[in-house]
């Protein structure tokens, strides 16, 4: 199992390097190898949703996708790059959906852009969304690595290796600066 996931890891990471590089014509091979980690990314996001109305999943990964393979300035390292980066793609898209929702409260039938029409963000849930980027904002200004820590962990679910390998730092570093911003994001969130 393990040769397995090195092997696809390096697939990707060859793949991502061909992207770089102009190859789109890798876009299709790309989706099949990273599509499961994006859905488990999406639903870990999503799962805070009321069990009958919830985003879909499916176009938040693609749409995410998309936003992803069309970086023209990026120069994709790794896996583990490819996922941080995908965190932030979430992150953007999830916080201007929770803005769109709450601005769609204020101003009833103002149509939505991004997910299906059917689809439903709690209101609680798109406030807390909007909190914790402004949060992660001021804890930014603070500490960009920590900020960027609590990014690829809490929207990306990258693992503290895998953070450290996007950050260039160790595991350990990864683990304090995490309990650090965690501290102090729950004190932050309490407060506002």
């Amino acid at each position: 199992m393990g040769n397995i996931m090195h092997e696809q890891t390096q697939n990707i990471t060859i793949l991502l390097g061909q992207l770089t590089g102009g190859n789109k014509q890798v876009i299709d091979q790309l989706l099949p190898m990273v599509y499961q980690n994006l859905q488990a990314l999406a639903r870990k996001q999503l799962r805070l949703e009321r069990a009958n109305h919830t985003l879909n999943t499916s176009a938040l990964v693609h749409e995410a996708y998309l936003k992803l393979v069309d970086q023209k300035q990026v120069s994709w390292q790794n896996r583990a790059h490819f996922f941080a980066i995908a965190s932030q793609a979430m992150r953007r898209i999830l916080i201007n959906y929770a803005e769109k929702r709450m601005a769609d409260k204020r101003n009833a039938g103002r149509p939505l852009a991004t997910f299906d029409e059917n689809a439903y963000m709690r209101e609680s849930r798109a406030e807390e969304l909007i909190r914790l980027d402004l949060v992660l904002t001021e804890l930014a200004e603070r500490s960009q690595r920590q900020a960027r820590i609590v990014e690829y962990s809490f929207f990306g679910g990258l693992t503290h290796e895998e953070i450290a390998e996007v950050l260039g730092i160790s595991a350990p570093t990864v683990r304090r600066d995490w309990r650090m911003a965690r501290a102090w994001l729950s004190r932050e969130m309490r407060s506002g």
